[in-house]
């Protein structure tokens, strides 16, 4: 069977993973076409010496059936067909488990010119290092920014330093410093576009990006 694929790349790798994974008898293989981080699917087309097959029905763990295609030699018969979530657990058990974490993204806020969290992100740094303690983390992204009130080289080495300053609280709570990239973007990438001067707290932020 050749396998012309409607998709991302995510889900073309979804697809061979399940084509190769060793499973049910050989009579069967079965093919599973995994959403990626937004939901959202394509669709894999099987081509047979009886016509061709779609399969655009994404595997969803939390569902009782999970959507495949199973083709069964060696009349290279295909169909689609539900198949009990346990069957597609044994089946694609690594391939599943080695699907990434989805990434998720959080802000902590600054007081006025310094590198001091605000009370609220305070209470807040800690419920985001738990969350990112509990997961397999391959790198994670700290980006500082500042309002517009001071001079433009001022800024840049302030958002740089509230960058730092997370960092270097991740990495006193066991977050090894590799892991973490930092940068600063001084003023130059508001969430509140301000003219000059003007104070806005919600500008005055650190991004924290974990993939």
């Amino acid at each position: 069977m050749r396998f012309p694929l409607r998709a991302g790349l995510i889900l073309l790798v979804a697809g061979l993973l399940g084509a190769c994974a060793s499973g049910p008898p050989k009579s069967r293989e079965f093919v599973v076409l995994v959403p990626d981080h937004d939901g959202k699917v394509g669709a894999v087309v099987i081509t047979s010496a009886q016509g061709n097959s779609t399969l655009d029905k994404p595997y969803r763990r939390r569902l009782d059936l999970a959507a495949i295609l199973v083709a069964r030699r060696p009349v290279g018969f295909v169909e689609t067909a539900p198949v009990a979530q346990e069957e597609v657990r044994k089946t694609f058990a690594s391939a599943i488990a080695a699907q990434p974490q989805r990434p998720i993204s959080f802000l902590l806020y600054f007081l006025l010119d310094t590198d001091e969290y605000t009370p609220e992100s305070t209470g807040a740094f800690e419920k985001i290092f738990a969350e990112i303690a509990r997961r397999k983390v391959a790198e994670i992204a700290v980006i500082g920014h500042t309002d517009r009130v001071g001079a433009v080289e001022y800024n840049d080495a302030l958002s740089l330093r509230r960058a730092e300053r997370v960092r270097n609280d991740f990495a006193d709570r066991g977050i090894p410093t590799h892991a973490i990239n930092i940068a600063g973007r001084g003023e130059r990438e508001p969430i509140v576009p301000t003219a000059d001067e003007v104070s806005e707290p919600r500008n005055r932020r650190v991004e924290i990006n974990v993939r």
